[in-house]
C-alpha cells in the first residue's frame, strides 16, 4: 500500500513537471510572439502613418484646388477618372508661376502695392508681418538657420540641456559682452517649435557632431532617439 502510494506521488511530480514545462515553452512562444508583434509595429507604424499623412495632404491639395476652378475646367469634368496628385502639380506650377511673374517689375511693385494695403489694416497687419517672418525663415536663402546643435549646462551647473545655434551674436547686444557669445535657441519637448532664446559664451558650451534634424528628432522624441555618433564629456 505504501509502494502505491509512493508510485502515485511519483507519478503526479511527473505530471506537474511536464505541466511546468509545457506551460514554460508557452509562456516563451508567448513572450517571442509579442516580441515579434512589437518589432513590426515600429517598422510598419511610421512607414504607414507617412503614406496616410501623404494621401491625406495629396487629396485635400488636390480637393482644394479643384473647388477653385471653374466648373468647366474641374478635373471631374475633364478627365474621365480621379489622377491622384494632379491636383498638387497644378498648385506647384501656379506658384512657380507667380514666383517669376513676381520677380519682374510690375510682379514686384503689385506685391508692394498689396503690402502696403495690407500694412495700413489694424490687425491684419500683424498677423502677416508674423506670417511672412516666418515664411521668411523657413524658405529664404538669404536667412542663417540653425547651424548646429550644442550642448550647455542649464539651468544650472550640473545639469545639461539641448541647445541650436541661430548666430554669433552680434550689435548692440554683443557691446555688453567681452567674450564670444552664441545665440542658442532652447527647444522644449516634445513641440521644439517653442522655446525660448538664450545667450552663452561660446567657450560654455559643447559643440556635437549631430545635424540639427538629428537634434530635432532627438528632442520629439523625448530623448528616445538619440544620434549613435553623439560625443561624450571629456
Amino acid at each position: 500500500m505504501k509502494m502505491t502510494d509512493n508510485a502515485k506521488e511519483r507519478a503526479n511530480n511527473i505530471k506537474h513537471i511536464r505541466m511546468e514545462r509545457k506551460k514554460a515553452v508557452f509562456m516563451q512562444l508567448g513572450a517571442k510572439l509579442r516580441a515579434y508583434l512589437f518589432s513590426g509595429i515600429l517598422v510598419t507604424a511610421p512607414v504607414a502613418i507617412t503614406f496616410y499623412m501623404a494621401y491625406k495632404f495629396i487629396f485635400w491639395v488636390d480637393r482644394l484646388v479643384n473647388q477653385m476652378l471653374p466648373p468647366q475646367y474641374q478635373f471631374d469634368n475633364v478627365f474621365p477618372y480621379a489622377i491622384p496628385g494632379l491636383g498638387l502639380l497644378v498648385l506647384i506650377v501656379f506658384l512657380i508661376i507667380v514666383g517669376m511673374f513676381t520677380a519682374g517689375f510690375l510682379g514686384g511693385f503689385l506685391v508692394r502695392l498689396g503690402e502696403w494695403i495690407v500694412n495700413k489694416v489694424p490687425l491684419i497687419s500683424s498677423v502677416y508681418s508674423l506670417l511672412k517672418q516666418v515664411f521668411e525663415t523657413i524658405f529664404s536663402n538669404k536667412t542663417q538657420a540653425f547651424s548646429k546643435v550644442v550642448m550647455l549646462e542649464y539651468p544650472r551647473k550640473g545639469i545639461w540641456i539641448l541647445g541650436f545655434v541661430s548666430a554669433e551674436l552680434k550689435g548692440e547686444v554683443r557691446g555688453h559682452f567681452q567674450e564670444e557669445m552664441l545665440n542658442i535657441f532652447i527647444p522644449t519637448t516634445p513641440n521644439p517649435t517653442s522655446g525660448f532664446l538664450i545667450f552663452v559664451p561660446k567657450k560654455d558650451t559643447i559643440e556635437l557632431k549631430m545635424t540639427v534634424e538629428e537634434g530635432i528628432k532627438f528632442v520629439i522624441s523625448g530623448g528616445l532617439v538619440e544620434p549613435e555618433n553623439m560625443p561624450r564629456k571629456k
